[in-house]
């Protein structure tokens, strides 16, 4: 599996969608009658003067999911390509991603985070363009309306705000004018969500759309580790490609290095955000399917031993699939 994936074949968005279909086979088999699904944050939802959350039976869910997830891995996979992170032309960035977002059920269907995704792939995007962009005032502006628009639809998206200004200290000299422009950028998405408070007499609720950001850190988290046992592959796959991407760093180039290290802040924040929502839910955790995809690619595109990464990943697909069976 792994070997077919590791050259830039065009045959393999053939097998990519295959493996999609795989990977969700038992979620067709045992569809619940009725999916939820929301758009957007209940103090923006009345932007769109209509009733959306039915829209979708259950199988249109499921196959909608399903196709966001696939253009998101074939638009990574050319992002990764094109800013020649792993050094190779390679199909792993679309496999990891495809795995990573059928790790567990809630991920199988339509969340504000999974079509968040697609913002997170574009900021990426234009993150890495501050490397050799010379006034960078414009994209600043355009990556705080994107954390704008996130935010819209997903509260914790918020925090993406800080993974621009760190990518800015990253990627460029301090420029108090691209600083300002990424606030900016946020603040005209909710300048104009103010006015339309205003003007439908609903202004003090617009004050409460920030209390979450005033919640504590959870000290104490309740896990079913049993249900968990499954992400131990995962976690060997990261710590391997950590030591590989640490193996090969210095001999990367520049702005290689710096793009991983935006990703790690990507991922961190959005591992760590989770808790800003009172109704947190396990769909949260696909907003770190994006940079996870890449160090996974990174790892199975210069492991060595054939027989040794093909076995874990297998593993990997065999704990995805026990996970949908077992409910525990």
């Amino acid at each position: 599996m792994i070997k077919l994936f590791r050259v830039l074949n065009p045959l393999n968005i053939f097998w990519l969608a295959v493996f999609l279909i795989v990977l969700r086979i038992n979620f067709i088999a045992h569809l619940p009658a009725h999916i939820e699904f929301t758009f957007l944050e209940p103090f923006a939802h009345s932007l769109i003067p209509i009733s959306y959350e039915n829209v979708f039976s259950s199988i249109s869910n499921l196959l909608a999911a399903a196709v966001l997830v696939f253009i998101q891995a074939l638009w990574l996979n050319q992002l990764t390509n094109k800013y020649n992170l792993l050094g190779k032309p390679t199909f792993l960035p679309a496999l990891m991603f495809i795995t990573a977002s059928s790790m567990f059920v809630p991920f199988l269907i339509l969340s504000p985070p999974l079509i968040c995704n697609f913002l997170v792939i574009l900021m990426i995007d234009k993150l890495f363009n501050f490397y050799k962009n010379e006034g960078a005032k414009t994209t600043a502006y355009d990556l705080g309306m994107i954390v704008g628009v996130g935010t819209l639809i997903y509260f914790p998206f918020i925090y993406m705000f800080l993974a621009i200004w760190i990518a800015l200290i990253i990627f460029r000299p301090f420029n108090w004018r691209e600083w300002a422009s990424v606030l900016m950028g946020f603040i005209t998405i909710f300048f104009f969500l103010a006015v339309y408070f205003y003007l439908t007499d609903r202004i003090k609720q617009y004050y409460t759309i920030w209390l979450p950001l005033g919640r504590s850190f959870p000290s104490k988290i309740q896990i079913d580790y049993y249900n968990y046992i499954v992400l131990i592959p995962v976690i060997i796959i990261l710590a391997l490609a950590f030591l590989s991407i640490r193996e090969k760093y210095f001999k990367s180039f520049i702005q290689t290095r710096k793009s991983f290290q935006v990703l790690f802040i990507i991922f961190i924040i959005a591992l760590l955000s989770f808790y800003i929502k009172a109704n947190f839910r396990l769909s949260h955790f696909i907003l770190c399917a994006v940079p996870a995809s890449v160090f996974f690619a990174y790892y199975f595109l210069y492991a060595t031993k054939r027989w040794f990464y093909e076995t874990l990943y297998i593993l990997l697909v065999i704990s995805i699939i026990y996970f949908q069976f077992n409910k525990f």
